[in-house]
């Protein structure tokens, strides 16, 4: 199974090949599927991702407390 930076890299080229529009119809509909698959396994990862982070934001007392992400390119 491949790793989330491995799924998005070629979910990434998959797209890449979507948008140049020169394939042949069944050609878009393979790739098309691919890409589903994997944009289904990347929200599957950051899903898991999200609740291994929400449980080590479990507060002392057994109450979560949920916190937003700090945006990383905040101007």
């Amino acid at each position: 199974m491949a790793n989330f930076e491995d799924s998005l890299k070629k979910l990434e080229n998959v797209v890449a090949q979507l948008e140049q529009g020169d394939l042949a119809l069944e050609d878009s509909l393979k790739l098309f599927e691919e890409g589903i698959g994997l944009s289904t396994a990347c929200k599957r990862e950051l899903d898991a991702a999200e609740g291994k982070v929400q449980m080590l934001l479990k507060q002392r007392d057994g109450s979560q407390k949920l916190e937003d992400f700090p945006a990383e390119n905040q101007n």
